[in-house]
């Protein structure tokens, strides 16, 4: 088989889930697009009724929502942060994984700021910030630098993926698909100075995304940090918050990536390697947040602060003890064994792992937030308690569906591993090799393409 061919045959398996459409991928839109009605639908009663529908009130005035938007914004880690980092550090590796984390960054973050618009009950009053805010706040903080991610995070996305859609554009026959690839290539051709404009553009942003993206976890730990509610206002929440967004990053990276695997049948591009790197990256993320932790809850217990240690023995042994050992067993107890022994780090364990962790990461929110605003500090008022309504519950499932659904019809509209990506890579493999038979074989010239 001819180099040639064989890219046929690659550009044939990358090409065929937007080139061919069966019933699997029906039933899935229409699965995924059931559950976002019923969230579609438990918005509009909240919006008719009020927040007085949902299980919040005084003193627990933040729940899902606020749980869901850290959550979703520390996934969003799993893209830009991780592929810009392996990018500017020239892991070959990375090639096949960087656009399905990409992808996360970008969906997750406009989910994440959608939930910052369910919680205020009135969606309107989100023009005051704008209108009326003042930069003193970690509010307004806050805002600024998710909108400097997702601005940034979508252009770091698009513009990689120019040559993968100057190929569609080049296959597709007149008619509207034609029209939207060919507007979206922005006449590329694959010329030497459009190449190198391209990958100029690519290493600045992969420069200027890194620092943006450490900024915005650790801007949302600022609206909590920046109070005087017991176990919060601590110096470590920055870092803390940053650790814990790459650690469930990387683990829906992992789950995703372990699903395209299966479903596209991507076994060439997503090996076992890939999973292995990004386990052992996923171990030292369980090393730290388990240092963070251990470290934030040593010095609460040692300080002996009466509203503190409220906060903390209902998290130990109280009612919100069942989440926090939980939260225990599913980030340290089950998936460190899974990532730290060899035999165990195969797909199916790094994959178990990740699972756990996802679930672990968001009851860490949950056990931050809710315990805190349930122990007022003043004694005048007694203890609150959470539970979510059906409403809560119901937006929180359509918003988990409205991120697959989205990437579903993402990977139908674009190649989900970049083509372009693959073939620099293999050329510079090939490169390599050939450079190396010169240098020991004397004489040799150039070898004809590769053959298998």
């Amino acid at each position: 088989m001819t180099e040639i061919e064989w890219h046929k045959e690659e550009d044939a398996i990358l090409f065929q889930p937007i080139f061919s459409t069966g019933w699997r991928f029906y039933a899935t839109v229409a699965v995924l697009g059931a559950l976002v009605l019923w969230g579609v639908v438990s918005y509009v009663i909240q919006f008719q009724r009020g927040l007085g529908v949902t299980g919040m009130g005084f003193p627990v005035s933040w729940s899902f929502y606020i749980i869901n938007f850290v959550f979703f914004i520390g996934i969003s880690h799993a893209g830009t942060l991780i592929s810009a980092i392996l990018r500017l550090s020239q892991a070959e590796w990375r090639r096949p994984v960087t656009r399905i984390a990409e992808v996360i960054t970008v969906l997750v973050l406009g989910i994440g700021g959608m939930n910052i618009l369910i919680d205020l009950g009135r969606p309107d009053r989100i023009l005051n910030l704008f209108w009326w805010g003042r930069y003193q706040s970690p509010l307004l903080w806050d805002a600024t630098s998710v909108t400097a991610y997702l601005t940034a995070s979508s252009v770091y996305l698009y513009i990689p993926m120019i040559p993968d859609i100057a190929m569609l554009r080049d296959r597709c026959p007149p008619g509207w698909r034609h029209f939207f690839y060919a507007t979206m290539a922005l006449g590329w051709e694959g010329t030497e100075a459009q190449h190198r404009v391209l990958n100029r553009a690519i290493a600045i942003m992969a420069v200027l995304v890194v620092p943006i993206a450490v900024s915005v976890h650790t801007v949302v730990s600022f609206v909590f940090s920046m109070t005087l509610q017991p176990m919060w206002h601590s110096t470590i929440f920055g870092p803390y918050f940053v650790v814990g967004a790459i650690f469930s990053g990387t683990a829906t990276l992992l789950v995703v990536m372990a699903l395209l695997r299966k479903v596209f049948h991507l076994e060439d591009y997503l090996q076992p390697i890939h999973f292995n790197y990004l386990g052992l990256l996923m171990l030292v993320m369980v090393l730290l947040w388990t240092y963070f932790t251990f470290a934030e809850y040593l010095t609460t217990y040692y300080g002996n602060e009466p509203n503190e240690m409220r906060v903390f023995f209902s998290k130990f042994d109280g009612k919100y003890a069942p989440f926090f050992w939980g939260m225990v067993v599913c980030n340290l107890v089950i998936p460190f064994p899974l990532l730290a022994i060899n035999r165990l780090r195969t797909i199916t364990g790094t994959v178990i792992a990740s699972v756990f962790i996802i679930i672990g990461m968001w009851l860490e929110r949950f056990i931050i937030i809710v315990p805190t605003l349930a122990n007022p500090r003043l004694p005048e008022y007694a203890q609150g308690s959470y539970m979510p309504s059906i409403v809560e519950i119901g937006i929180m499932v359509g918003c988990t569906a409205l991120f697959c659904l989205l990437y579903v019809l993402f990977s139908k509209l674009f190649p989900i591993v970049s083509i372009a990506e693959i073939r620099e890579g293999r050329e510079k493999s090939e490169a390599i090799v050939q450079q190396r038979l010169r240098r020991y074989t004397p004489g040799l010239g150039k070898l004809p393409a590769a053959t298998s």
